[in-house]
């Protein structure tokens, strides 16, 4: 029987099955990607087939092949990856100037992982309530950034109730992973939302200004009719894993559409002559931050920037 993984714990895992029961499944023997090694060789989002051992359990013989998937380095094992969520329709990234903070270098590898595979991305900004007067020119700025390549940006407060709608609109009718830090108000957001989903939230640690785990397992929710979001635990680092340093460039947009305009086909964009990218950093067509962003991964940096 076909069914979807809609939670995972680690040994067990809720499968949606085509009798439109949820039951508990676990694996026998080891399914593993080709190519290379993950933590989680089953995710959320996955179609799976499951063989029943009775009227609750079942075991999950095979991971049917994805459409897509993100991944990022395992914090612990890093020659492994860990898949965030599989068979996306779009990847929204939650973000927040303070409490705590989310760095450009994060949010472009985010965006790169993606990209990857060519799922549409989405920022949300939130916590607008708590930016003060002087640091709404940054925030624009920031967005600015993200809007001209292509992404769209949503500012809202998730305490404050404003632009919510804004939101639901975004992910009304798609599979959505729903990411960011610990603190960013993922799970506020999606109580918000939807309240019959009841996620745990939790405050921001005043000694670090930095969030607090409270979604443990990545979990996919109907938050209303074909509409579905995964929430994840916080990301504190998001190394990318799976990319060549030859096809960096091609998941950053700005930098794809300029390629065929650079000198050697080869191009890395770092010291070659007549390169576009370059020429374009300089003349401010590309966001500085991100080209530093693109420099960061080519040199293989996981410091949270």
């Amino acid at each position: 029987m076909k069914g979807e993984v809609l939670k995972s714990t680690g040994s067990w895992y809720d499968v949606l099955a085509e009798d439109s029961k949820t039951y508990q499944c676990r694996t026998r023997g080891k399914l593993r990607l080709k190519g290379f090694k993950t933590t989680n060789p089953i995710a959320v989002g996955d179609q799976v087939d499951i063989t029943l051992e009775n009227d609750t359990e079942g075991v999950i013989t095979e991971i049917l092949p994805r459409e897509n998937y993100i991944i990022r380095k395992s914090v612990k094992q890093k020659s492994h990856g860990h898949i965030l969520a599989a068979n996306l329709d779009q990847a929204v990234l939650i973000v927040t100037l303070a409490y705590p903070k989310t760095s450009l270098g994060f949010i472009d590898r985010f965006l790169v992982s993606a990209e990857s595979f060519r799922i549409p991305q989405i920022i949300i900004f939130n916590k607008v309530d708590l930016v003060s007067e002087e640091d709404q020119d940054l925030l624009d700025g920031i967005i600015d950034i993200y809007e001209t390549i292509g992404i769209q940006c949503l500012k809202v407060s998730a305490l404050n109730n404003e632009n919510l709608d804004a939101v639901l609109n975004a992910l009304r009718g798609k599979k959505s992973l729903l990411s960011g830090h610990s603190g960013v108000g993922k799970s506020t957001l999606l109580n918000k939302i939807a309240p019959h989903i009841d996620q745990k939230t939790g405050a921001i640690s005043d000694f670090a200004k930095k969030g607090v785990h409270t979604t443990t397992f990545a979990e996919m929710f109907e938050i209303e009719k074909d509409t579905f979001v995964i929430d994840t635990p916080g990301i504190k680092e998001l190394g990318i894993i799976d990319i060549e340093k030859e096809e960096l460039s091609d998941y950053f947009p700005e930098m794809r559409d300029l390629q065929t305009e650079c000198k050697f086909y080869n191009c890395t964009h770092t010291h070659e002559p007549k390169c576009a990218v370059l020429a374009a950093v300089e003349d401010g067509e590309i966001s500085e931050s991100r080209y530093i962003s693109y420099l960061s991964i080519l040199e293989g940096d996981d410091n949270r920037r």
